[in-house]
Parts: structure tokens; C-alpha cells; sequence
């Protein structure tokens, strides 16, 4: 039943659902319909009954444009960036680039040893290390501490042995340097306790804890010359420098063989530490060739140990010995007293750093009468047996010549003369080596230079002396006189053995050698060349000047009774003469020497002593350096195996009886 409703619950016009009233708002717009219009004058779209309302997407160029827009803005960043890494800060970025670089490094080769004929090793080559650093690495910019050269130095010094001013200086003289060596030939040990103080120094910075100031230290394999014997045969070894060059001897002679080739190595580092992953390249270092010396260790020992004994006991200036084989010329002993230790020359006396058995030139005195005695023979003008009348003064030229002691007239064979040692007798004998004075000389000069005097001797030893001998036309009107007997020319050590060594080869001189020959570093050995021949006097001539030789030994009346050898026949000549002081260059002492070799009868060695300027007790080269010479033999003929003699010599008469 309908009735009148309340103006309350009254209807409001909307949009109709199911079956609604579809009255149009008032002002709604509208359709030419009649149907209500959408906001834009399109009618407006029913809903599907009972469904969902469509999804429309968006237009996908907004975003489009905002992603364009940031990599146009990153691109325009990197650009930026490039331009100012590679045009505007190029120079500041090349500068940090430096502290990453490619470091070159020398490899230096091992020097080759030097040993003596059986192997024994005289100088050798140990691993050492050169201790480097880069001051660059140190500056305040790059070690981020003002103080690193300092504090670098003062951990170093105690290490190294070094004063600390002289390290901080070598750190700080040029800031820029990549290289600075702070010290050499250290060993394996002290490189040690670098590197563990610098892995120390590693962890603290890497906790935060400080800088490592030792970054930029490193090492350089740079090996260390060692001489395992000391003193023995310093003199010719010599020794090298602190830059391991040979700075004296046949350290220096024979240098190029020894040194090999250095090689090199280029590396990639970072603050001072190499970088695992970098490039290495690397050309390997050529070991020097050894050397095998004509040395026989314990000869030289001997004869190093009698030299300075002799030396100390007649407080004598210095001495030498030499030891030579007859039969090839090589030399078995080349000893100098006083000497030096060559692993520090610092202890030394420079005087005694050199090798003064080649580089001493001295008068060799009654030793060089062999070679008059030579000449006299070897040209007829005398035998051994010759009759010498010889007076106690003789009156030639400006002066009077006397023997070394006054004596009445000695009546002598011309084997006398050379076994009393007369002066006046051996000047009498090369008188008649010419019908003038000239023509005497010059016979004379001819066999004193074929004997090797005045000339290299052929060793090539740094600071060797030829001698003095001058010209025969240069000759003084007291020379002339003199030279037969040994005073006014002079020679070096190995001259004079090497005058002996010539009658004990039959008159053949072989030039004396140090070297046997060289080992590569492929283990090949290569004998040195054969040395020169020189034929000097016939073999009659030299086995006469033998036998005379034995006289002065083994004759009662000889001057050289002190280097008799028990079972061995031994020929040799003593020589006394006035000696130059190098000093002043005037005469001042005396100049002791012996000379000879054994056995006479089949010779093996030849030994020369002289001793300079002794002051106590006898200057009488018979008295000094026969007690030397016969030390020094007996020794080697027993350690070479020498047989015995297998017979008594033959005695030549010293005198004769003016009566009959």
C-alpha cells in the first residue's frame, strides 16, 4: 500500500545501479541523447557489469629521456676526468708514476779464482752484497714523514758499521736519485737483519703504526774477494778494489779474465719492493775465468817463512825470494817480506803493498860475475884453469879497485876467481874480451842483454822494472870496470834467478812464467803459450860454469860454504854489494845475496835470495842469504821428490903455484 512518504528518507538522484533511478544530476553535462556526457564532451564509459576496471600503462619515452639524460651526465664526468688526468695534471701524475717504475740492475759476474799448480785456491770469491737504497723513496712527500733520511740512517749504522752522519748525508745529497750505495761487499748476514727489520717496519705500517723508512733499502749481489792463506804470496797476487777490480798484482794483470761479464736485470717495483706480477727481464752474467798459477803453495810457503824471518833477524829494509824451475822456467816461489794481508790493506804499510821482487831495481853485486865469467868463457878467452895474478889494489880509470877484503897477492885459476869472488880478478878476465875498451864493452853488454838483463823479463807484471843497464858507448870510465863485478847496472829478483836458471838449463834461457794456463766457465782448461828460448852459451860453456859454481860452494876456500845441502851436489854464487838508497839516491848499506841451483849434477831448482839493508850482524850475502838459500831448496827438492846427487863433484882447483 502506498501512502505519503517522509520528506526525510526521500531518494537522491545518482548514478542507477541494477534497476536505479537513472535521473541526472541537476547541471550534469549531457548528450544530444539525452544521455550524460563525459568531462571532455564524450559520453561518459559504462562499467562492465560485475568485472574489474582495465589497467592502462604509461608512455615509456619519459624514461626513455631521464636514462639518456644520465649517461650523457657519467660520459660527461669520465670526459672531464680525462682531460684534466691527461692535459691539465699530466705532468703531477707522471711525477707519482716514477715511484712505479721499471728498475735496472746490474748482475755482477763472479770473478774467477786464482790457484796455485795443484788447485789449492789462493784467491777465491764468496757472496757478499752491496747495500743500495733510492733517496726519492725518502723525500717528505713520498714517505709521508719529514725525518726518513735520519731515521733510516740510524737503524742502518749499527747494521752496516757506518757512522750515521755519513749514511744520513749519502741520503739526503740528492733527494731525486733512484741509486745511492750505502755500502759494499757486506755479507749474507747483514743482509739479513736489514730485511728482517724491514718486514718489521712492514707490519707496523700496516697497522698504522709509523712508516717503513727502509722501503727504498735493497741489496746488489756483489760478491767478496777472500785470500784463505792470508798473507801467503800477497805480493804477486795483489788484491782488488771496492769496486771488486783488480787494483795490484795479477789481480790487476790478469783482471779481464777474472772479471767475466756483468749481466743485467730490469724489474718492475712499488715503493721500493718488486712487484710479484711484473715483467722481468734479464740477460745473465759471464763467470769470470780461474786462473792456475806455476805456484806451488807450500814452496812458497817455505820460502815466504825463511825471507821474513832472515829479514826480521838482520832488521833489515826488505827481501825477497824466488823459486824457479829450471827445466821450464816457471816459478814456484815468489815471497816478500814484510808483506800484507790483502783481505784488509788497511792494516798495511803502503810500501809493502806492492810485489818489490819485480819492482825493485837494485845492484846485484858478485852474482852477476857468472855472466862475465859466461862471456869470458863462451868467447875463448880464458878456461877455468886460466892463471889470474890477482894484486890486493889495481889501478884502473879514476880509482883503486879492491876485493872485500885486503889480502897479498893471490895467485888464482880463473875457477878461483869466481869461487873467492874477486873483483879484481873478474875485472882482469873481461879485459881480454877485446883488444880496446869499446870492443870489451860491447861483448860484454851483448851477453848481459842475452841474459835477459835490461829488458822486461817477461811476465808483464804491473810495476816490473826492465833494470838499468845503459848503452856500452855510454859506459863511464869507473863503469867499465864495475859492471863485470855487479856494481853499476841493476836488475829485479827474477832477473837474477833467471840468470842461474839459464847455465842449470845447459845455457838455454826459458823466460820465466807465472801462469800455467786458465779454466773457462764451461770447465775447459787452456795451457798458457809455450815461453820464449833463447840459446845464451853452449852447453860445454854452461857445464864448466857449473862445476866452477859447485867450487864456491863446496870448496873450503868458496864464499858460499853456508848453503851446503847434505846429499845433494849444489852450485851458487853469494854477492855482496853497496846498495842506492831509494831515499837519497845515494849508496847507504848493503845489498846480501845468493844465488844457485841444484842438484849440479841434474838441476831441478833454481833459488835466489836477497836481503836489503841489513843492520845487524853480517852483511855478507854468503852469511844472510846462504842460511835462506839452503832452507828454501832443501825444502823443495824434498817436496818435489828430488833424488839425491849420484856422485861427488868434480873439484876444479881454486889456486895455483906461482912457483912451478
Amino acid at each position: 500500500m502506498t501512502g505519503p512518504q517522509d520528506p526525510r528518507r526521500r531518494r537522491v538522484p545518482g548514478p542507477a545501479g541494477p534497476g536505479g533511478d537513472r535521473r541526472p544530476r541537476k547541471g550534469t553535462p549531457r548528450r544530444a541523447d539525452g544521455r550524460p556526457a563525459g568531462p571532455s564532451g564524450r559520453p561518459a564509459r559504462r562499467p562492465r557489469p560485475g568485472g574489474p576496471q582495465p589497467l592502462r600503462l604509461g608512455s615509456p619515452r619519459p624514461r626513455l629521456r631521464l636514462i639518456s639524460l644520465g649517461l650523457t651526465l657519467v660520459m660527461l664526468v669520465f670526459v672531464v676526468r680525462l682531460l684534466q688526468v691527461q692535459a691539465v695534471d699530466a705532468s703531477a701524475y707522471a711525477a707519482k708514476a716514477n715511484v712505479n717504475r721499471y728498475i735496472p740492475v746490474t748482475l755482477s759476474a763472479e770473478r774467477g779464482s786464482i790457484t796455485d799448480r795443484d788447485g789449492v785456491d789462493l784467491a777465491t770469491t764468496v757472496d757478499a752484497y752491496d747495500i743500495t737504497a733510492a733517496p726519492d723513496l725518502l723525500t717528505p712527500e713520498t714517505a709521508k714523514t719529514r725525518d726518513a733520511p735520519r731515521r733510516a740512517a740510524a737503524l742502518l749504522a749499527p747494521i752496516l758499521g757506518k757512522d750515521q752522519a755519513d749514511l744520513e748525508k749519502k741520503l739526503t745529497d740528492n733527494p731525486t736519485s733512484k741509486y745511492v750505495v750505502l755500502a759494499r761487499q757486506q755479507s749474507p748476514q747483514v743482509w739479513n737483519q736489514i730485511k728482517d727489520l724491514k718486514s718489521a717496519l712492514d707490519d707496523s705500517a700496516a697497522k698504522g703504526k709509523g712508516t717503513n723508512v727502509l722501503a727504498g733499502v735493497n741489496r746488489e749481489a756483489h760478491s767478496k774477494r777472500v785470500y784463505p792463506n792470508g798473507d801467503l804470496a800477497a805480493g804477486l797476487l795483489g788484491f782488488v778494489d771496492a769496486d771488486g777490480r783488480g787494483a795490484a798484482g795479477l789481480e790487476q794483470q790478469l783482471n779481464k779474465k777474472l772479471a767475466g761479464k756483468d749481466g743485467r736485470r730490469v724489474y718492475a717495483q712499488s715503493g721500493g719492493h718488486q712487484v710479484p706480477t711484473g715483467d722481468v727481464k734479464e740477460q745473465p752474467a759471464v763467470p769470470g775465468s780461474d786462473i792456475e798459477l806455476t805456484i806451488d803453495r807450500d814452496i812458497q810457503w817455505a820460502a815466504q817463512s825463511a825471507i821474513a824471518d832472515q829479514v826480521e833477524k838482520s832488521g833489515a829494509d826488505r827481501g825477497y825470494v824466488i823459486v824457479q824451475d829450471t827445466r821450464t822456467g816457471q816459478i814456484l816461489a815468489m815471497a816478500n817480506a814484510p808483506g800484507f794481508d790483502p783481505n784488509d790493506i788497511t792494516t798495511s804499510d803502503a810500501d809493502d803493498l806492492g810485489n818489490a821482487a819485480v819492482s825493485d831495481a837494485y845492484e846485484p853485486g858478485s852474482v852477476s860475475k857468472l855472466m862475465s865469467m859466461a862471456a869470458v868463457l863462451q868467447e875463448g878467452a880464458a878456461r877455468w884453469d886460466t892463471h889470474v895474478v890477482v894484486p890486493n889494489r889495481l889501478r884502473r880509470a879514476d880509482r883503486a879497485f879492491a876485493d872485500d877484503i885486503d889480502h897479498p897477492t893471490w895467485y888464482l885459476t880463473l875457477n878461483g876467481v869466481l869461487a873467492k869472488s874477486s873483483n879484481i880478478g873478474t875485472i882482469l878476465a873481461t879485459e881480454q874480451l877485446g883488444k880496446t875498451k869499446q870492443e870489451k864493452n860491447r861483448v860484454l853488454y851483448s851477453y848481459l842483454r842475452k841474459f835477459g838483463i835490461g829488458r822486461p823479463t817477461g811476465l808483464g807484471f804491473p810495476g816490473e822494472t826492465p833494470g838499468i843497464l845503459a848503452q856500452p858507448q855510454d859506459w863511464s870510465a869507473s863503469q867499465q870496470y864495475t859492471i863485470p863485478f855487479g856494481q853499476g847496472l841493476s836488475l829485479n829478483a827474477v832477473q837474477a834467478a833467471s840468470v842461474y836458471s839459464t847455465i842449470a838449463n845447459g845455457g838455454e834461457r826459458i823466460a820465466p812464467t807465472l801462469v800455467r794456463g786458465t779454466r773457462g766457465p764451461d770447465g775447459d782448461f787452456t795451457a798458457a803459450p809455450a815461453p820464449k828460448r833463447t840459446r845464451v852459451v853452449s852447453k860445454e860453456t854452461a857445464k864448466t860454469l857449473t862445476k866452477m859454481l859447485e867450487s864456491v860452494v863446496d870448496d873450503e876456500e868458496g864464499t858460499g860454504t853456508k848453503a851446503k845441502i847434505p846429499g845433494y851436489r849444489v852450485a851458487g854464487k853469494t854477492g855482496t854489494s853497496n846498495r842506492v838508497d831509494p831515499k837519497t839516491g845515494r849508496y847507504r848499506g848493503y845489498t846480501a845475496s845468493f844465488a844457485g841451483f841444484a842438484p849440479a849434477d841434474k838441476p831441478r831448482l833454481t833459488v835466489y835470495c836477497a836481503v836489503q839493508n841489513p843492520t845487524k850482524g853480517s852483511y855478507f850475502g854468503g852469511q844472510v842469504c846462504g842460511p835462506v838459500y839452503k832452507k828454501v831448496m832443501e825444502f823443495g827438492l824434498k817436496a818435489l821428490q828430488v833424488r839425491p846427487s849420484g856422485k861427488q863433484p868434480e873439484r876444479l882447483a881454486v889456486s895455483y903455484d906461482p912457483g912451478q
